[in-house]
């Protein structure tokens, strides 16, 4: 059974950083994806960043891009989320996701293209 456990999330200051941790059991990589979500109150859930775990690819929201790295350790079975230069507009929930099966580059940031997910961890970026 997959499980996903994120934690890390905190209230931090705009302009300051946090890592997004994700620790992952019984996921077998193989050819599939993983990935962090959003979601804000009021909004849809929204992807953030990806990686192919065959790859090591990395894919990234527009909203996001040189602020926010997606990691995966391998060996400790952990996928990071390294947030800087947070904006109040990055305050959300954030999910871990994963997909054991291939998921399409086109529909990276889906949500119904990942079978497992974490419960979240809240993000507030307020002065």
């Amino acid at each position: 059974q997959v499980q996903l456990a994120e934690s890390g999330g905190d209230s931090v200051q705009p302009g300051g950083s946090l890592r997004l941790s994700c620790v992952v059991s019984g996921y077998t990589a193989g050819n599939g994806a993983m990935a962090w979500f959003r979601q804000a109150p009021g909004k849809e859930r929204e992807g953030v960043a990806t990686v192919y775990t065959a790859t090591g690819k990395t894919y990234y929201a527009d909203a996001v891009l040189g602020r926010f790295t997606i990691v995966r350790d391998i060996a400790n079975n952990i996928l990071f989320l390294q947030m800087n230069s947070l904006k109040p507009e990055d305050t959300a929930r954030y999910y871990c996701a994963a997909s054991e099966e291939y998921v399409l580059i086109v529909e990276r940031f889906r949500h119904n293209a990942y079978g497992y997910w974490g419960q979240g961890t809240q993000v507030t970026v307020s002065s």
